[in-house]
């Protein structure tokens, strides 16, 4: 597609669509006049450039957003992203998660979980035409692998420079490839975070809900070696000091004010066809729902609340319950809307544009029945796919897999090993072997895999695995006892639950393992030729669609240009801004929901039991009206979280929001019930973001957790 019909579709459709849309940062330059209208105030060019303000002070920590607030490396983000690390550091008897933390000086701070990182995007560089280049006439596993040997040329490139991490995205389903240079900051330590009863205020029960009084924030502090370099732990390492970082506004926004994020979202599907909607919502989500809601009780029934097993899949509880919610929600909003039927109508008016026109029939007129055909054979399998995916929620069969697809990586050539695998990603590799300490309990992790084994040997037998079938000893009908005892011999007899076994583990040779006696390792070998079958299919596959949904999405935009609506890649963890605006809605009829809430809303939600148990001192001082300087005329209180119109997703959390001005006004945390629905589709009337006020922010800081010295190291705008 010629680049100029896509920037075109950019420029004519962006003031056409309210606040939909999220921009890669080298598309906003064109929207100049349409940004200083909606209320920016700095240079609509200086949002495009990565390597000044505000954007080099966005980061990533793979999977969250977060932001530089100091010129010490003081980094900010949500207090559920920092979850991992504050369990990591929380024991029974030191409790940081119920408690919360402070570090007064540098030699507090905590070493965060192993494998955290903080990455600063450089330098993103269009290289579709050196992905692709030589792969016309390519199709299936060959289209596949020239792709992805096409990445690892382009990645190892980048990274000759030490301390640095790249990696090459997709955008348009394949119509456009970028290359992303970050630098990759592997010292990050625990600064602060509020106790539970307010970094989490309202649980789960109040999870995706408006009104919300939760305080979502903590802090990081990111290290490298005295030469400015990253490097990893040790005490001899200091803070690391960013071009540039963002001020903190004590002023905050009103009712109608102008609001931008800068953030990694995660994933959106606005461009799937019917065909992909309907399975997932009438199919995937249902099944993911009722999995994920069991997960949780069997690790509730197995580790009791309060115990080391308990506080070691805390986060993991809290990751589950969020997505079992959101995929409630998608159901609930799918059956009472007409989405199918609009995808359904779009398609057939897509097809009549393309019959239309010779030249257009010509390009574009098989790509709709072989995208189908295709996406058909993705789901060919998808009640044995989900059980082996959710198979990877568990820990010990996953490690043993992974160490052995590693000793049979390591005896190839670093360039022609799977990504994952290749000495890049030994360090990461080690972490996460690290990790799994603070994060696995043999007793649990048994009952996970023992509830998806029964599930899975419920399948039909043309959809069982003959391997899996042969080394769990499941038959035409499940003997539950016997399968009990194999796995109580497997987690008795491995050696797997010991961290530096794990880790010698990976300097083993292929030899070491099929020799080995312990049961896990023993499984991963009985697996493997099964496994890497199962890999060779989806990439083939993955391979035909990587051909024809860039073609698809030609289709769109090109069709989309003529309409007049907007046109942006899909999200995909890589760098996006948007804008908007403080707005309140109507979730229903009848009802009005005003864009704040207050201090007051955390005393009249309070029961004392949690997830409403806030601080008896935030309870104390909120009802002398202590308000200090963060009082807020519009509220007669200092407002607590607030909703904007800005179009966010899973990632986005711990993203910045900022004023015109580029000042932090507060931090992105969620989304309303309504508004989940938006990873499919934006609806200006309901999708909302909620945001943590950055007045509430400082204000639990100074008058709550007595936090001076953060207070005192950040720049704040009154």
């Amino acid at each position: 597609m010629k680049k100029w019909l896509l920037a075109t579709a950019i420029a004519t459709s962006f003031g056409a669509q309210a606040d939909e849309g999220m921009w890669q940062p080298y598309q906003l330059p064109a929207m100049a006049d349409e940004l200083k209208a909606k209320g920016l105030e700095i240079d609509a060019k200086s949002i495009s450039k990565l390597t000044e303000f505000p954007m080099n002070a966005v980061i990533s920590l793979g999977g969250c957003t977060a932001s530089f607030v100091s010129p010490k490396g003081l980094v900010v983000t949500n207090h559920h992203c920092a979850y991992g690390s504050i369990q990591y550091n929380s024991t029974p008897e030191k409790n940081l998660l119920r408690d919360g933390f402070l570090a007064k000086n540098f030699a507090e701070e905590l070493p965060a979980t192993p494998g955290s990182r903080v990455y600063v995007t450089e330098e993103v560089t269009n290289v579709t035409d050196k992905v692709k280049q030589g792969l016309d006439n390519k199709q299936g596993d060959a289209f596949y692998k020239g792709v992805e040997a096409a990445e690892k040329s382009l990645v190892a490139q980048c990274e000759k420079e030490d301390g640095y991490r790249c990696q090459v995205y997709s955008f348009h389903g394949g119509l456009e490839y970028y290359l992303v240079k970050q630098l990759e900051i592997r010292d990050v330590r625990l600064v602060y975070n509020p106790a539970a009863s307010v970094g989490k205020y309202g649980g789960d029960v109040d999870n995706w809900m408006w009104p919300r009084h939760t305080g979502d924030f903590s802090f990081y502090r990111a290290y490298v070696n005295k030469n400015g370099k990253p490097a990893d732990f040790s005490k001899d390492n200091v803070p690391y000091e960013p071009k540039s970082f963002l001020k903190v506004s004590a002023k905050g926004v009103k009712e109608g004010d102008f609001v931008m994020v800068a953030g990694y979202p995660g994933r959106t599907n606005r461009y799937r066809t019917g065909n992909e909607v309907e399975n997932q919502f009438e199919w995937s989500y249902p099944q993911g729902k009722e999995l994920r809601e069991r997960f949780i009780e069997i690790i509730k029934e197995t580790a009791p609340e309060g115990s080391d097993e308990r506080i070691k899949y805390e986060s993991l509880i809290a990751g589950l319950a969020n997505y079992a919610k959101n995929f409630t929600s998608m159901i609930e909003f799918y059956g009472k809307s007409t989405m199918l039927e609009d995808k359904r109508t779009l398609e057939a008016k897509l097809k009549s544009w393309i019959d239309a026109d010779s030249s257009r029939k010509a390009q574009y007129g098989e790509v709709l029945a072989q995208l189908d055909k295709l996406v058909a054979q993705s789901q060919a399998d998808q009640q044995r796919d989900i059980i082996l995916g959710y198979l990877g929620y568990t820990t010990m069969l996953p490690t043993a897999r992974e160490l052995y697809r590693l000793a049979n990586e390591k005896a190839l050539p670093d360039m022609e090993r799977e990504p994952g695998f290749q000495e890049r990603d030994m360090i990461r590799f080690k972490a996460g072997m690290e990790r799994i300490d603070r994060r696995y309990a043999a007793s649990v992790d048994k009952a996970l895999v023992f509830e998806m084994l029964k599930r899975y040997a419920a399948l039909p037998k043309s959809e069982r695995l003959p391997a899996l079938d042969k080394y769990f000893g499941i038959g035409n009908k499940l003997d539950e006892a016997k399968l009990k005892k194999t796995l109580d011999k497997m987690y008795k007899n491995t050696k797997l639950d010991n961290k530096d076994v794990r880790l010698a583990w990976m300097d083993k040779s292929v030899a070491d393992f099929k020799a080995s006696k312990d049961p896990m390792i023993q499984f991963a070998v009985a697996f493997y030729d099964t496994g890497m079958q199962l890999e060779q299919k989806k990439k083939e596959l993955a391979g035909e669609l990587m051909k024809v949904r860039p073609q698809y999405m030609e289709a769109i935009i090109a069709y989309n240009r003529e309409q007049g609506k907007p046109v942006y890649a899909d999200a995909n963890s890589s760098l996006r801004v948007t804008v908007g605006h403080v707005k309140g809605y109507s979730p229903k009829d009848g009802l009005y929901a005003v864009p704040f809430t207050r201090l007051e809303g955390i005393v009249q939600k309070d029961t004392g039991v949690e997830p409403f148990d806030a601080p008896k001192k935030e309870l104390e001082l909120i009802k002398t009206k202590q308000y200090g300087d963060f009082y807020f005329k519009d509220i007669d209180s200092v407002p607590v979280n607030f909703l904007s119109t800005l179009d966010t997703t899973g990632g986005n959390s711990g993203s910045p929001t900022l004023n015109g001005r580029a000042e932090l006004v507060g931090l992105l945390f969620d989304g309303v019930y309504e508004s989940i629905i938006g990873d499919w589709n934006y609806d200006d009337n309901i999708n909302r973001s909620i945001q943590v006020d950055s007045r509430y922010m400082l204000w639990v800081m100074k008058y709550l957790d007595n936090a001076d010295n953060l207070l005192q190291e950040m720049e704040i705008v009154k």
